[in-house]
């Protein structure tokens, strides 16, 4: 899951700033539910708070499909509504001299 917000920072920070920048900390980390091999997540992120280098951002990451191994080994169901599985918030920072936007 951290992976995935990793990504998310990423392009957060290029949309917003023109660069990737670095993740400094995750402030909170909290596993919801288990996650699987072969389910499908999704992560969406926002930034919520601007600073001169500093970027505070929050995290949130979905479960949408699920592997059905009994029914055969490529069959999935989308679930009716997401399942959270994990939710985070940390701080990312954007040197000023890489700040292009």
């Amino acid at each position: 899951m951290l992976q995935l917000f990793g990504d998310v920072a990423t392009e957060l920070l290029i949309r917003h700033d023109g660069d990737e920048g670095l993740f400094k900390a995750y402030d909170n980390v909290e596993f919801i539910a288990p996650v699987y091999a072969g389910d499908y997540i999704e992560a969406v992120g926002e930034i919520t708070n601007v600073g001169n280098t500093s970027r505070k951002m929050t995290f949130e990451a979905r479960k949408v499909i699920v592997p059905r191994p009994d029914i055969s080994d490529s069959a999935c169901d989308l679930l009716a509504e997401p399942i959270v599985v994990c939710r985070a918030s940390g701080t990312c920072v954007v040197p000023k001299n890489c700040q292009r936007k």
